[in-house]
């Protein structure tokens, strides 16, 4: 092109490439305002009043520990009471009380209860040497504490609507940019079959939100927006690596919408999941010991099976079951303190990815493991004996894989030789790339990254960040990240332990699958070959993403908009 239409060309590329980081940067903190502002009411569901002193106590949660450690929900400063003695949660047919294998024991109305019993308003709980009384929680008159990361300006946040009308432009956008490449520039003829592609994501997310907000009458859209996003950069970032490649992100973003929905009605039920743990536990495992046995070999690593000529990585499923066995488990620990079946189930898991070749997940499911059983464990011994038998592990497996160890020897030296030509040449050249692209990139499609093994994968950082530039690189990293403090941050309000640990630990897996990706790519880390959740090719890896997504969707209040109305019957007044 010359001339005007020359001109004209460069100044619509260089206004996309400054435009769409911006516009990235604004709805990810739209999305995280929404999340911010749209919070549940904090004042206490019911309260304790205590005979003893007048002191009125609000219960602010779903589940809540008793006790005389600092750390119980509900503090009690009586050297009768045990550190954990007693655990008040809430269900839908009312509010129950169970010992925690205090020493002293819990009194309802004068009687010691075993096991799980129903309370009512105005019962006496009595727990050592305190009597309480259960009081509606419109008694209780003074201030409650509030979560740092919840907006208390009482202000609404943006719009549902606008948030996927920003994210349709930001599509349009980045398609647009798609379309202009440097080739279009040489030979004049511009492919618009990224625009059907546009269309298809387009209509998803639109049909998504139709379907969620009309038959669900769900209010809350902006975990599903981040996903969107998400998948918005991996897939216009692979229009120009393969068309195959991209129809296959679409089907599987698809599939894991799908997915997302069934996630959101299964954990509807936390007592559902717990009865089902067992079968989720037997064919977590028995995936894992197909893939063993009929797993083929890509990127050093037998994790992947061929149906019908269809790759599936069935270790990115077993993710899912991994966080419902834990967290269901776990659940209840704050009764129940035996970690023994799901360290057993872990072990098992990470030595069938081991077996795999497959280590970076194994690393993955390990750091989870770690992060879900000191959630409500606080258990010290248990982590140090982990972490024990792992680096024993990590031992063996670089004494009988030797090309870890060649990994671990390029570590922090990629740029040296000999590495800079063998071990440490993919981490050398995604360097070379990240930098080259700039704050704002050269363009979808421009880069040179592309040409490296495991481009669309592994190493996906280098491509995001010289094709799009690092502040979208950035802005993608962040918007993950930062689930991890919405998790934190919600589970508060949770209505189940088991919401608490499974949200907790789905943002704390997606974070540390980021960071592995991320910083293995730049040499920071060693190269541990997982992918960056939504961005990295793979239909199994994108359906896993939205599925974790869904646990914490799940931990919202507002996803199942259950009422404080009629947990207490008229005849308990």
């Amino acid at each position: 092109m010359n001339g005007f239409l020359g001109f004209a060309f460069d100044l619509a590329v260089v206004i996309l490439r400054v435009v769409i980081p911006l516009l990235a940067v604004l709805i990810i903190v739209q999305i995280y305002s929404s999340l911010r502002h749209n919070r549940r009411n904090e004042r206490p569901l019911i309260m304790l009043w205590d005979e003893q002193d007048g002191r009125a106590i609000p219960v602010l949660y779903w589940e809540n520990s008793i006790g005389r450690s600092r750390l119980s929900d509900i503090y009690i400063n009586d050297p009768a009471v045990s550190r954990e003695h007693a655990v008040l949660l809430r269900r839908d047919d009312g509010w129950i009380v169970t010992d925690a294998d205090s020493k002293t024991g819990v009194f309802v109305n004068g009687e010691r209860i075993s096991g799980r019993t129903h309370v009512y308003l105005n019962d006496r709980l009595r727990l050592g040497s305190s009597t309480f009384v259960i009081k509606r929680a419109e008694e209780f008159m003074g201030r409650t504490r509030r979560s740092w990361f919840f907006n208390v300006s009482g202000k609404n946040g943006v719009s549902q609507k606008l948030l996927l009308v920003l994210i349709t432009i930001f599509q349009f956008l980045v398609t647009c940019e798609a379309c202009l490449t440097e080739e279009v520039l040489k030979s004049g003829v511009i492919d618009l079959t990224p625009f059907g592609y546009f269309l298809i994501l387009a209509g998803l997310m639109w049909g998504e939100y139709l379907i969620t907000s009309l038959a669900f009458k769900r209010v809350n859209f902006e975990i599903e927006a981040l996903a969107f996003l998400l998948t918005s950069v991996g897939i216009a970032l692979s229009i120009h690596q393969s068309a195959k490649q991209t129809i296959v992100q679409l089907i599987a973003a698809a599939a894991g919408i799908v997915m997302f929905q069934f996630m959101i009605k299964f954990l509807e039920d936390p007592d559902r999941v717990t009865r089902y743990s067992k079968w989720i536990y037997i064919g977590s495992l028995g995936l894992l010991l197909i893939n063993i046995i009929f797993g083929q070999t890509k990127y050093g690593a037998a994790n992947w099976i061929v149906i019908a000529g269809v790759s599936v990585q069935p270790s990115e499923i077993v993710k899912i079951g991994f966080i419902m066995v834990g967290a269901a488990s776990l659940d209840q620990l704050q009764t129940k303190k035996n970690l023994f079946a799901f360290l057993v189930f872990s072990a098992l898991c990470v030595g069938a990815l081991a077996l795999m070749g497959d280590f970076g997940t194994a690393l993955i499911f390990f750091a989870t493991f770690l992060l879900i059983s000191f959630m409500r464990s606080g258990d010290f011994k248990t982590l140090i004996l982990a972490v024990s038998s792992a680096v024993f592990a990590s031992l063996i497996v670089l004494r009988f894989k030797p090309y870890i160890l060649d990994r671990f020897n390029a570590w922090g030296h990629c740029f040296e030789e000999p590495y800079v030509w063998d071990t440490g040449f993919q981490q050398a050249r995604t360097l070379i790339y990240c930098a080259s692209g700039g704050l704002f990139g050269m363009g979808i499609g421009n880069g040179c990254c592309t040409s490296l093994a495991a481009s669309e994968s592994d190493i996906v950082i280098g491509v995001v960040c010289e094709e799009m530039g690092l502040i979208i690189a950035a802005a993608m990293a962040v918007a993950i990240g930062a689930l991890v403090f919405y998790a934190r941050a919600i589970t508060t309000r949770s209505r189940s332990t088991f919401y608490s640990i499974s949200a907790c630990c789905a943002a704390g897996l997606l974070v540390i699958q980021l960071s592995l990706n991320i910083f293995g790519a730049t040499d920071i880390l060693p190269l541990t070959g997982v992918t960056f959740p939504f961005i990295s090719a793979g239909g199994s890896s994108m359906i896993s993403c939205w599925a974790l997504f869904a646990f914490i969707k799940a931990a919202d209040e507002r996803t199942y908009a259950i009422k404080k109305a009629g947990l207490f019957s008229s005849e308990d007044r």
